[in-house]
């Protein structure tokens, strides 16, 4: 061999051992293991805009990835559905919320994670730090606890001589429950309101309980910890605010846009999904989770349905109107 074919050959090896592993497989389909509490329904609205984004750069369902989505219907299944997906070794595990962020790094320590929508990934014990997470979990946070004192904000501001709010909570400890209430405790002191804790179930039933028990306590509105549950059961939360004509404000613009309820303030939910399908195909082409830093959300969106105000006898001042990024008449 001459000295250029040798030359050539050794380039040739250089760039073969440089390339991503999912080059080295252009038959392999990657499995990416989605781990939620709600129904495969609920979470269609989430999923869509993370299938876009992975379209676009490149990857095509069924050719090259599956989605492999195991329905829990509730938190209490979700250790045994992660330790499924575990068995089932599949590339990846995509989770929205701290709590199946949780359970799904106790049920692995080797498959990656991307996580959105985790409010304190850090104290949470999910990562090291944002900057260098260490292990297999990155993705975005999603400053969960201190929209939740903005909601209370508003509420305020638009409920005419508001006393009580009825906050409606998970029964049992829950890391982004008891993150969230950590910080609106104190901030409903601080607004000289009463913050009546109100747990529930993501149940029908239990939603409607926990409505009936609002009433009893005379609560002016209505608000809801920021969840996974919660948002697979928006619909019933939005149904019953309108049956008990109360006022109530959302962590997700779904429970608005789609289903009719009055406001919503919160992470643009659709915009996370988007840039984790990016985490996903750098970690699906060879980058460890650990070597990518976990982002913040960028983008928030405050919304009113002044069709469900004019329902249930509700006038929303000029000054919180002008605040809205979107209204809809």
């Amino acid at each position: 061999m001459t000295a250029i074919g040798k030359s050539l050959s050794i380039c040739l090896l250089l760039i073969a051992l440089c390339l991503p592993a999912y080059a080295q497989q252009p038959g392999k389909i990657y499995r990416i293991g989605y781990l939620d509490p709600g129904t495969a329904s609920a979470n269609a609205v989430v999923l869509a805009p993370f299938r876009q984004e992975l379209s676009k750069l490149g990857w095509i369902e069924g050719k090259n990835f599956t989605i492999e989505y195991l329905e829990s219907k509730g938190q209490d299944r979700l250790p045994e559905l992660a330790a499924d997906l575990a068995r089932l070794k599949v590339d990846l595990i995509l989770v929205s919320g701290a709590q199946p962020a949780s359970t799904a790094k106790s049920a692995t320590t080797t498959i990656p994670i991307v996580m959105t929508g985790v409010a304190d990934p850090v104290g949470g014990g999910l990562i090291a730090s944002l900057a260098r997470p260490g292990g297999n979990v990155t993705g975005l946070t999603g400053l969960g606890p201190e929209l939740g004192t903005k909601r209370l904000e508003i509420l305020k501001d638009t409920v005419p001589k508001l006393v009580r709010v009825g906050a409606l909570r998970l029964p049992l400890a829950n890391l982004a429950t008891d993150l969230q209430l950590k910080e609106l405790r104190p901030a409903a002191q601080a607004l000289k309101l009463k913050l009546e804790e109100i747990e529930t179930q993501a149940d029908s039933k239990s939603i409607e309980g926990a409505f009936q028990s609002a009433k009893r306590k005379q609560v002016g509105a209505i608000m809801t910890v920021a969840v996974r549950s919660f948002f697979a059961a928006r619909k019933r939360f939005v149904e019953l605010a309108g049956k008990y004509r109360l006022p109530a404000i959302y962590p997700w613009k779904e429970c608005v846009v789609d289903e009719g309820g009055l406001m919503s303030y919160g992470t643009d939910y659709e915009d996370m999904f988007r840039r984790s399908a990016h985490y996903v195909d750098k970690i699906l082409k060879g980058t460890k989770p650990a070597d990518l830093p976990v982002q913040q959300a960028t983008k928030f969106e405050f919304v009113i349905n002044l069709k469900a105000a004019k329902e249930i006898n509700l006038t929303i001042p000029v000054r919180v109107l002008e605040r809205a990024d979107k209204v809809i008449k």
